[in-house]
């Protein structure tokens, strides 16, 4: 079971896909030890990954808050003189 390990996933969904492909094999028991420390190696990268990918959207999230949505829920917010 050999991985590359600066293939980058296309993707947040093909990291997690391949996580959970990863805790299966090392849950069943069957990897050997240098197996196991590969697939463990490639986790903590796809987890870096997946990790780096929330906080950009948490970020875009926290941007729209500050702006585009403010701008929708001020006209109801404001007292008229």
């Amino acid at each position: 079971m050999t991985r590359r390990a600066s293939a980058q996933p296309a993707n947040f969904e093909a990291a997690t896909t391949e996580l959970e492909r990863i805790v299966a094999d090392m849950e069943s028991g069957q990897l050997t030890l240098e197996q196991s420390l590969a697939s463990y190696q490639r986790g903590a990268e796809l987890l870096q990954f997946c990790q780096t990918a929330l906080n950009a959207a948490q970020q875009q999230v926290q941007i729209l808050e500050n702006g585009t949505l403010n701008n929708f829920n001020s006209p109801n917010s404001q007292d008229d003189n």
